[in-house]
């Protein structure tokens, strides 16, 4: 069971809970605690270690420095571009650069592999490590060589994830890592730290994914954790592995957390010494007295096999649950999935329903979350004797580096593994995305990775194609394939889960991944292939702006996969005009052309193209402004896009979300709220307002026009309101629309149209 405090609460040593009432203060005296709240906040893991990393010297307004920053070959180009065009010279800090995303090289001819040339090239020219295709995805990487108890690691993917290991990572767009290299901090606002409070031992055939899964569904929802730090404490956590507790740390990303960070022991102590790292571990708990934001208390003895339907890792149930009420649960799903495709598609699950029993068409276990080494041996314990059959089911696993797999290979669990008819694949994190293991139309995968949003596994909405993606831990997955594609807990195994050392291995780095030790080589000429292109020029935000709404989406939430998809995208993320034609291609097909159409009014407008010379539409709406604003005119006054969405942002951190955006000419988005801190942080690196409106009645819709009179100096003067006015019918209807909280370099970037430009300026 999972259960929430609505309130705070402070923790005692580690293991009494005093919920934050009124008999509080009676409480804390009988346990001879004599300690202010504001002290008590002090003594929790995750304020040490902000501290230690905070240059501000407030810690209500953080300027956080990292000690490491890691990215993958879908971000790390157009991260290192914007770099060297605001003055990159090296690298101030350890870089990795890995190549875990676009590694097979098999969309768009060359452009992939020319990719990883840029970026082994980088490496080498600004002092960076370079980890080849196939050796290890970034995450498995960072665990294996670069956290460090008590460091701090940005990284450009929103798993990154390592607190586990004592290292507090943080995932965000690219821009906030090029803040970094050019010696810029991260700034925000001191956050909650939650508590999550484990307790018991999980049953045989619990695995991380369940106590992950059972965790986001309690939280997601209500936003308990959004953009807080999970601070991991309590007698539980004793009980697990340093694997299992990684598999949970990783997932803590889809509860909108802003980071993680666990208690650590001698079983942490262990992992280091095992990878050779015994002097990078340190003990990290809570004070005697700790305050905390919020508790999520975790009873590890009551957990089940858990699985999240499509399309979202929130919506869990006990895989029981599912087998016992199949078509009610199976009902529900598609009535959501009509929310997000609407009649483009035919989409029903009933046939995977044949004698009550559910059968699924495909397993994955991969990546970051999946592809650990206990997550793989018990699978092979499950699997063992057994074989997946010769029917629809197919089984892949990954291991999520080269020494997992050349350790599965020398202990014999991958041989047990490829007797069953499974497949062991190198490291790879394209199941996780859409760029590998893409499953048949109609077909139900369940996967050990990271994500089920719709379209995440591969498939096309505006093809006619679909395709469900549900989240269960190793353990059950391979039940279900040991019983040849029948829905399964790992509860119902009756065998032994036995316990296998692990023994790292790292002379597969050592001979072959680059590291410059930090030594840049300024000799090295960047290797740029015909697909990488430097990003356009952009102009800063001009005295009013007049803008389009071009897409409308009223979804509950937005994700980013669906502002840009994954899959087939990726091998244009280093051509920022190219990638921006996906932009809202499984959502809107529409919106391209619309900001387009958009857009070259703007570029009319550089050109000195009088306002009444525009086209019919924009002049209509310009006449209707000049009513009550006779001074608007193309000096004055950008025509930009941008688009409504109920809650967007949510998932991964990729910064083309914005750009793509930003490129086709957009200069806001208009949001009742963002589901992330990165995707807000994405906007504004980018130059477009974050701005925010009030309830459900909108007092525009798709293809109105909004005008923003003094954008520039409400932006400038910290205004707490926006004026806004839609244009209709030749009229001007006054509403209101907020930025939000914005630090005094935001506001600078979107002052100067993004953080290219705003570096140029310095």
């Amino acid at each position: 069971m999972v259960s929430t405090l609505n309130k705070g609460c402070y923790l005692l040593n580690g293991n009494v809970i005093v919920p934050d009432d009124q008999d509080a203060a009676k409480a804390l005296q009988a346990q001879g605690v004599s300690v202010s709240k504001e002290e008590a906040r002090e003594n929790t893991i995750a304020y040490g270690i902000l501290k230690a990393h905070n240059t501000s010297g407030n810690m209500e307004k953080l300027c956080v420095k990292f000690d490491k920053l890691t990215s993958h070959d879908i971000t790390y180009v157009g991260i290192i571009q914007t770099a060297r065009a605001s003055g990159l010279e090296k690298f101030p800090i350890p870089y990795v650069l890995t190549n875990c995303h676009n590694s097979l090289c098999a969309v768009g001819g060359t452009i992939n592999e020319d990719d990883h040339m840029f970026g082994l090239t980088a490496a080498q020219k600004y002092g960076g490590i370079y980890v080849p295709p196939h050796q290890a995805v970034i995450h498995q990487f960072a665990r294996e060589m670069l956290a460090v108890s008590g460091g701090m690691i940005l990284g450009s993917d929103s798993h990154t994830r390592y607190g586990a290991l004592g290292t507090m990572a943080i995932g965000e767009g690219g821009p906030e890592l090029v803040k970094q290299l050019l010696g810029q901090t991260y700034d925000v606002d001191m956050p909650g730290v939650v508590a999550i409070y484990l307790e018991g031992t999980p049953k045989k055939g619990v695995g991380p994914q369940d106590v992950a899964l059972a965790i986001i569904g309690k939280v997601f929802g209500d936003g308990y954790v959004k953009n807080k730090v999970m601070e991991f404490v309590g007698p539980g956590v004793k009980n697990l592995s340093a694997d299992f507790r990684i598999g949970v740390d990783v997932m803590t990303t889809e509860t909108t957390c802003l980071s993680s960070i666990w208690q650590t022991d001698d079983e942490i102590k262990d992992f280091y010494e095992i990878h050779g790292r015994s002097g990078d571990y340190k003990e990290l708990k809570p004070g005697n007295v700790a305050y905390y934001d919020g508790l999520v208390r975790v009873d590890l003895d009551s957990l089940n096999p858990m699985i999240a339907m499509p399309f979202h890792p929130s919506n869990v149930y006990e895989i029981a649950e599912v087998n016992a009420n199949a078509a009610d649960i199976l009902a529900d799903v598609e009535k959501r999935a009509k929310v997000s495709f609407g009649d483009k598609v035919e989409f029903s699950l009933q046939n995977k329903l044949k004698d009550g029993k559910f059968y699924v068409d495909q397993g994955i276990i991969a990546g970051c979350a999946g592809g650990g080494f206990e997550n793989i041996c018990a699978a092979a314990d499950i699997l063992k004797g057994h074989f997946i059959g010769n029917d629809r089911f197919t089984l892949s696993v990954y291991p999520a580096s080269t020494p997992i797999f050349m350790e599965v290979v020398k202990n014999g669990v991958a041989a047990t593994i490829l007797e069953t008819g499974a497949i062991l694949k190198t490291a790879f994190c394209g199941p996780c995305f859409g760029a590998g293991d893409t499953p048949a139309n109609n077909a139900f995968s369940i996967r050990h990775s990271t994500r089920n949003f719709p379209n995440r596994e591969g498939s096309k909405v505006q093809n006619g194609q679909v395709a469900s993606v549900a989240l269960m831990d190793a353990r059950s997955i391979a039940a279900t394939a040991a019983n040849q594609g029948v829905l399964t807990p790992a509860t119902e195994f009756d065998g032994e889960l036995n316990k296998y050392k692990y023994h790292f291995d790292s002379t597969i780095y050592a001979n072959r991944v680059f590291d410059s030790h930090g030594k840049a080589d300024t000799s090295v000429e960047l290797q740029l292939g015909p697909n990488i292109k430097d990003w356009p020029k952009m102009v800063e935000l001009p005295e009013n702006v007049l803008l389009k709404v071009v897409s409308e989406i009223h979804d509950p939430v937005t994700t980013t996969d669906e502002l840009i998809p994954s899959g087939e995208t990726s091998s244009y993320r280093s051509n920022p005009l190219g990638l921006a034609e996906f932009t809202l291609s499984r959502k809107d097909p529409e919106y391209v052309g619309r900001a387009k159409e958009v857009y070259a009014e703007e570029i009319k407008r550089r050109e000195d193209v009088p306002f009444d010379q525009l086209s019919p539409e924009t002049v209509e709406a310009v006449k209707a402004i000049w009513k009550s604003y006779p001074d608007v005119a193309g000096k004055n006054t950008g025509i930009g896009s941008t688009i409504f969405a109920v809650k967007p942002g949510d998932g991964s951190a990729r910064e083309q979300a914005a750009s793509c955006q930003k490129v086709l000419g957009g200069w806001a988005n208009i949001a009742n709220e963002y589901a992330t801190k990165r995707y807000r942080s994405n906007l504004i690196n980018w130059g477009m307002l974050p701005l925010l409106i009030d309830g459900e009645e909108l007092p525009f819709k798709n293809g109105d026009y909004v005008f923003l009179p003094g954008i520039r100096d409400a932006v400038k003067n910290k205004a707490d309101n926006i004026q806004a006015f839609a244009v209709k019918a030749g009229e001007l209807k006054e509403f209101s629309l907020k930025l939000g909280n914005l630090t005094d370099d935001e506001r600078q970037i979107i002052l100067d149209g993004c953080l290219i430009n705003y570096n140029r300026v310095k």
